[in-house]
């Protein structure tokens, strides 16, 4: 028999753009692949050449205090020092985790569905994960996690809502961590500018929205001692030069922000469209991606996989599929054929 593995080392959850592994599988597939299972802008942000200093040195302190501030005006945080900044929102999923530990906390409450690594990382941190569906149990746990709007299925919640359970939570000493990764689709409103005290922080994602997940940013918003305990745990150089050069490009531009955001609805009602004609029933999403909810789910996964398209996938929800958005005009050509012969 092999080795056990203890009860705190959580496997790995199965997510999109796995793409090496679609391959695998279906190896007669028609190439290139599309990849539709992330949620990812397929549009990225038109930024300046990354100057050959960005790759040649280590990135100045100064500037990730530049990009801190600048993060700060357009998230609508009180100030940098309210800000944490990583490479990517899922460095700071177990940190938090362990904060709330060291705080005293041994529940969490997860409204699900949900992104999956949100409770993986709580649970190695030693926390007792429940799942729930309603917005009013989370006040019962000492720590509790939201996803606004949410993942995979675009439920949002109201300010009002989220402000109440903070307060809940400040009552108790918990922490309340809302995770808005597809807040700039516009399908929520943000609560950034009120995480100031410790029973509140917000997670921001870098890489969704401006479509370049690969250079790994994001941004915890809270109470300055939260902010300062994350990048004490991160180290220095935990943001890329590439990563600095570009984001402070492009959260300051506020005109691609907006053209943007009007493309990206633009597309999600044509990709409907194209669904709704397949007879796959919507049950929700935002402009970057949408989900269907039907019996054939499995079928249409399998079927799509063998036309080089990649959709999301759920092994406990197996009537579900996601897809994302694609990018180029040959893919959704590909997309509405391989969708005709569902």
């Amino acid at each position: 028999m092999g080795e056990k593995i203890p009860e705190k080392a959580q496997p790995a959850i199965r997510h999109g753009g796995n793409l090496g592994q679609a391959r695998l599988l279906f190896p007669q597939a028609p190439e290139p692949w599309i990849d539709l299972s992330t949620g990812i802008n397929p549009h990225s942000y038109p930024h300046s050449p990354v100057p050959a200093s960005a790759f040649a040195r280590l990135p100045e302190p100064r500037a990730v205090e530049t990009l801190k501030e600048i993060a700060a005006t357009a998230f609508g945080a009180s100030s940098a020092a309210h800000i944490a900044a990583s490479p990517g929102t899922q460095m700071l999923m177990p940190l938090l985790a362990q904060t709330a530990v060291q705080r005293g906390a041994r529940t969490c409450g997860v409204l699900s569905p949900a992104y999956a690594e949100h409770a993986r990382t709580a649970r190695i941190a030693g926390l007792t994960i429940t799942e729930v569906s309603d917005i009013e149990a989370l006040a019962a746990f000492d720590h509790a996690v939201i996803i606004n709007p949410n993942n995979p299925d675009g439920r949002a919640w109201k300010r009002p809502e989220l402000l109440t359970l903070a307060d809940a939570m400040r009552q108790k000493g918990g922490m309340l961590v809302v995770d808005e990764a597809f807040i700039e689709t516009g399908y929520a409103e943000s609560v950034a500018d009120v995480a100031t005290s410790d029973s509140l922080v917000v997670l921001r994602s870098f890489g969704k929205f401006y479509g370049m997940a690969g250079i790994r940013l994001g941004f915890a918003i809270g109470h300055p001692d939260i902010a300062e305990r994350l990048e004490s745990w991160l180290g220095p150089w935990a943001i890329s030069g590439p990563a600095l050069h570009i984001a402070t490009e492009a959260l300051v531009d506020q005109v691609w922000r907006d053209e943007i955001r009007l493309r990206l609805r633009a597309e999600s009602e044509r990709l409907n469209d194209l669904l709704g004609a397949a007879d796959l029933s919507i049950v929700g999403g935002t402009s970057l991606f949408t989900l269907i909810r039907d019996d054939r789910a499995p079928t249409v996964c399998t079927h799509l996989m063998e036309n080089g398209i990649l959709t999301r996938s759920f092994d406990e929800r197996s009537t579900e599929l996601r897809f994302g958005l694609p990018g180029e005009e040959a893919e959704w050509t590909r997309l509405e054929a391989a969708l005709s012969n569902v």
